[in-house]
C-alpha cells in the first residue's frame, strides 16, 4: 500500500541535543569516562526525546521526522553504509572505536581529511576511494534507528547522502587510476540493495540528499551531474522492491538537475525555495511549477533552514500557492542542523531582538502553521500569522537596526580598494622584524584550561571583579609566552585566553550584534559554536584586543603577533542580516576592525594576523554569482589593513578550503604572509600555490590540530621538505593548521616541540641552502 507523504516535514534536525547532550557523551566516551554501553544509552535517550519533541511541535504524521542523527558526521555514516569506506565490522552496526578512528585518527593512523560542507560552517569527513574499493550494503545502522524509533511509537524516515553527491564529495586515493564518478553505476546498485533491505523491513519512505546538484564544481559540469542523477535515480526508482523515494536538493536552486530528477521516476522532490534562494534565482518557483510533473510529490522548502529570522508566513503561503498543485508538502529549505535548538532558552537576548528570531523548534512550528494554512486557510493558525506579522513590523521599525553615523562612514569609503604600497617595499621595511629563515609560529589560540573557562564564566556572571579577571588572564598569558619561548618558537602569540570563540568574542565587542547563551550549532563531531546574530549596523565602541597583545609584548623580546578575526569570517560564522546586502555588512565590519588594527599598530605590535578561514566557505555555489562575492570580500579584507605602515606585517589564515578555486582572491588579499590548512591533505594545496606563482610568505600547516594524534618529528620533517619543493625557504613559515584551543597542553607541548625540531632538522639539511 502506498503511504502518502506527510504534509509537514523537515529534512534534518540538530543532533547535538538542546543541552549539548551528544557532545558531552562523545567527549566522555573518548576520555574513557564512560563505556560504549553508557554512550549508546545516552544517545538513544537523546534521539527518542528529539522524536517526542518534534511530534509535540507538529510533526505527528508517519515519516514526517527524518532519521538524521549521526554520532559524528552523516557523510561518514553514508560512506560506511554503502561500503565506500571499507568496514571491518560488516554485518553489524558501527563499531565505535573503528568509527571514531576514521573521524579522529589514532596513534597508528591519521584521520580522514575534513573540509567544509558546501557553503556552510559544517565540516564533513572526505571519503577516499581506491581502485580496490568494493561497495557493499551495510544498512544495519539505519535499521537500528528505524527499529529503535518504532519501539517508542515513532515512524521515521531514513536519510542518506545521495550517490551523486557522495561521489562528488569523495576523493580518489593516491595511486588510484580512475575517477570516482566512473563507478556511479556500481555504487547505485549498492544503494538499491540498501533501500531494498529497508523496504523489506517495512520502511515506506527514504530520503536521499543531493546538494551537489545545486552547485557548479570544477570536476563536473551541471549537465554531467544532472545526467548522473538521472541515471542513478532512474535505476533506483526502477528497482522491483524499494521504498518511496524523496530526493532533496538543499542550499540553492536546481538547474539541469531539476528536469533530470523530476523525470527520473522518484516519488517526491524536495526543493529549496527559501527567500534567500528566491532572491538569487527569482524564476526558480516558476520553473519548478512548470517542470515538475503532477505525479511527483513536491516538498517545498520554504522555511529557511540556515538563518534565524522569523519567517514572513504570508509571503511563504503565497509562494506555496504559486505552485498550483495538490501534491504539495511544506518543509525546511535545508536540514536544521545549521541553527540552534530554540529561542525560548535565550534569557539574555534583548526582548525585541528575540521576537524577530526563529531557531529549530520555532521553524518546525512555522512549517506546521503553513501546512495547516494550506489545508484550512490562514485563519486556522491566526496566532502564528499574527506573530509573524508583528516580528516583521517591529524589526523594520526598530531604532536598533540602522545608524546614520555608520552609514555615512561606510559610504565615504565607496570606491576605495584598500590596496597598500607594493609588497617589495613592504618586505624591505619588515626586515626590521628580524625573524629567521623558516620562522615558526602558531595560528593564535592555545588550549583553554578549566581554570581559564571558569575565570571567564565568573567574570561574566559578576563573581569576579574586572581587576581579578585581568590578573587571571595575565597569568595564563605568562604561561603561554613562557612555553613558546621554552619551545623555541620565533613569533609569539598571547594565546587568546580571554576569547570564548574567535567570532563570538568580536561580536560581543562590536555594536550591531547579539549573542546567545545556548545557541549552540555543530561544526563537526563534538565541536560546537554559538554563532552571533548580526541584526544592525556595525561599529566598534572601544579597543578590545590591544590590552592583551601589548601585555604579552612586555613578557618577551621576540615579535608578538596581534590576532583579529576578519570581516568575511565574522559574517560566515554569524547569522547575518537578510535586509541589506552582505557586502554592506562586510564593509561596516572591516571599518570597525580597521580601528582595532590602528590601535594595535600604535601600541607597537608589528605583526597583525587577520584570520579569514571562511573566505572559501562563503563562495557562492554557482559560478556566475562568484565574481561579485570575491570582489567585495577581498575589498573588505583590504579595508581592514589599508592604513597600516609598510613595516607592519599583515598575516592571514585560511583553512578547510579548495584553495585552487579562489587562488586569485587569496593573492588579491595582499597579505604579507598567508597560513593555510595543509596537513590532512598532505600538502596538495601547494601545487595550486606553485602554479599561480604566489610570491609572498606562505605557511602551510604541518600539524593537524583537529586530531588528538601528536605527529612525529619525522612526519613533520617530511611535510616541511614537501613544502620546500614548491615554496622557497625565504618565504616559508612553519606553523600548525589552525588554532590550538581544542587540544590539551600535553598534546600541544609535544607537537610544537616536534614542529620546532623538524624545522631545525630541515635547516641543518641540504634542503635549505645556507
Amino acid at each position: 500500500m502506498t503511504i502518502t507523504f506527510p504534509t509537514a516535514t523537515i529534512t534534518g534536525y540538530p543532533r547535538i541535543g538542546p543541552k549539548r547532550e551528544q557532545k558531552k557523551a562523545l567527549e566522555s566516551y573518548w576520555a574513557g569516562h564512560i563505556d560504549a554501553e553508557v554512550f549508546a544509552q545516552s544517545v538513544h535517550t537523546l534521539r527518542l526525546s528529539t522524536y517526542h519533541r518534534l511530534r509535540e511541535l507538529g510533526l505527528d504524521e508517519d515519516y514526517s521526522i527524518p532519521a538524521s542523527y549521526s554520532h559524528y558526521d552523516h557523510v561518514l555514516d553514508t560512506a560506511l553504509t554503502v561500503g565506500l569506506i571499507d568496514s571491518e565490522t560488516a554485518g553489524t552496526d558501527f563499531d565505535l572505536d573503528e568509527y571514531f578512528a576514521l573521524a579522529r585518527g589514532t596513534a597508528q593512523r591519521p584521520p580522514l581529511e575534513m573540509t567544509k560542507w558546501f557553503d556552510t560552517n559544517y565540516h564533513y569527513l572526505v571519503p577516499e576511494i581506491e581502485d580496490s574499493t568494493q561497495f557493499r550494503a551495510h544498512p544495519q545502522h539505519l535499521l537500528s534507528l528505524v527499529s529503535e524509533a518504532r519501539a517508542a511509537g515513532h515512524t521515521i524516515r531514513p536519510v542518506l547522502v545521495g550517490p551523486v553527491t557522495l561521489l562528488a564529495l569523495a576523493k580518489s586515493a593516491p595511486g588510484t587510476t580512475t575517477s570516482a564518478f566512473t563507478r556511479l553505476d556500481e555504487l547505485t546498485a549498492v544503494y538499491r540493495d540498501v533501500i531494498s533491505i529497508l523496504a523489506a523491513a517495512g520502511v515506506d519512505w527514504v530520503q536521499l540528499d543531493e546538494p551537489a546538484l545545486v552547485t557548479d564544481c570544477t570536476e563536473h559540469t551541471d549537465e554531467q551531474l544532472a545526467e548522473a542523477a538521472s541515471r542513478a535515480y532512474t535505476a533506483l526508482a526502477g528497482a522491483s522492491t524499494h521504498p518511496q523515494i524523496l530526493v532533496t536538493a538543499p542550499y540553492g536552486s536546481l538547474r539541469a538537475g531539476l528536469p533530470a530528477l523530476a523525470n527520473s521516476g522518484i516519488d517526491a522532490l524536495g526543493v529549496d525555495v527559501s527567500a534567500a534562494t528566491r532572491t538569487i534565482d527569482p524564476g526558480y518557483v516558476d520553473r519548478i511549477a512548470a517542470e515538475v510533473p503532477a505525479p511527483v510529490h513536491l516538498v517545498a522548502g520554504v522555511i529557511d533552514g540556515r538563518n534565524v529570522w522569523a519567517d514572513d508566513l504570508r509571503s511563504s503561503l503565497a509562494v506555496l500557492g504559486d505552485f498550483c498543485r495538490e501534491s504539495l508538502s511544506v518543509s525546511t529549505s535545508t536540514s536544521l542542523l545549521h541553527v540552534p535548538h530554540t529561542v525560548s532558552d535565550e534569557p539574555s537576548l534583548p526582548v525585541d531582538v528575540a521576537s524577530w528570531l526563529s531557531f529549530a523548534e520555532e521553524k518546525v512550528t512555522e512549517v506546521a502553521a503553513l501546512a495547516s494554512a494550506l489545508e484550512e486557510g490562514a485563519e486556522s493558525c491566526a496566532e502564528s500569522f499574527a506573530c509573524a506579522d508583528r516580528a516583521k513590523r517591529t524589526r523594520t521599525e526598530s531604532a536598533r537596526v540602522h545608524s546614520a553615523e555608520v552609514a555615512a562612514r561606510t559610504a565615504a569609503v565607496s570606491g576605495d580598494d584598500g590596496l597598500r604600497i607594493d609588497f617589495e617595499t613592504r618586505a624591505a621595511a619588515q626586515s626590521s622584524l628580524d625573524v629567521p629563515r623558516l620562522p615558526t609560529t602558531t595560528i593564535g589560540s592555545f588550549p583553554q584550561t578549566a581554570e581559564v573557562r571558569r575565570a571567564r564564566a565568573d567574570h561574566r556572571g559578576g563573581r569576579l571583579e574586572a581587576g581579578e579577571y585581568s590578573a587571571a588572564m595575565r597569568v595564563e598569558i605568562d604561561r603561554v609566552v613562557w612555553l613558546q619561548e621554552e619551545l623555541g618558537l620565533d613569533v609569539i602569540v598571547h594565546g587568546e585566553p580571554e576569547r570564548n570563540d574567535m567570532v563570538q568574542y568580536f561580536a560581543e565587542n562590536l555594536d550591531g550584534f547579539a549573542t546567545t547563551d545556548n545557541g549552540w550549532v555543530q561544526s563537526y563531531g563534538s565541536r560546537c559554536t554559538r554563532p552571533p546574530i548580526l541584526f544592525g549596523d556595525v561599529s566598534r565602541p572601544e579597543a578590545f584586543t590591544v590590552e592583551w597583545s601589548t601585555y604579552a609584548a612586555t613578557r618577551t623580546q621576540r615579535p608578538v603577533k596581534g590576532m583579529l578575526t576578519g570581516p568575511v569570517t565574522i559574517l560566515a560564522w554569524s547569522f547575518v542580516r537578510d535586509d541589506v546586502p552582505l557586502a554592506q555588512s562586510a564593509d561596516q565590519i572591516a571599518l570597525a576592525l580597521a580601528d582595532e588594527v590602528a590601535d594595535l599598530e600604535a601600541a607597537g605590535i608589528g605583526i597583525i594576523q587577520v584570520d579569514e578561514p571562511a573566505l572559501r566557505e562563503l563562495l557562492p555555489l554557482r559560478d556566475d554569482d562568484r565574481p561579485d562575492y570575491l570582489e567585495w570580500s577581498v575589498r573588505a579584507f583590504r579595508l581592514v589593513n589599508a592604513k597600516v605602515d609598510p613595516s607592519t606585517q599583515i598575516h592571514t589564515h585560511l583553512c578547510y578550503s579548495e584553495f585552487g578555486q579562489i587562488i586569485e582572491a587569496i593573492n588579491a588579499l595582499d597579505a604579507d604572509v598567508t597560513s593555510i590548512e595543509a596537513a590532512r591533505s598532505r600538502m596538495e594545496v601547494l601545487a595550486d600555490i606553485a602554479d599561480f606563482d604566489f610570491t609572498r610568505g606562505i605557511g602551510p600547516g604541518i600539524y593537524d590540530i583537529h586530531s588528538p594524534r601528536v605527529p612525529t618529528v619525522a612526519e613533520l620533517t617530511e611535510l616541511i621538505e614537501a613544502a620546500l619543493a614548491d615554496v622557497g625557504a625565504d618565504r616559508l613559515w612553519i606553523n600548525p593548521d589552525c588554532g590550538l584551543k581544542t587540544r590539551s597542553y600535553a598534546e600541544v607541548r609535544r607537537a610544537l616541540a616536534n614542529l620546532v625540531a623538524a624545522r631545525d632538522a630541515v635547516l641543518g639539511s641540504e634542503h635549505v641552502p645556507a
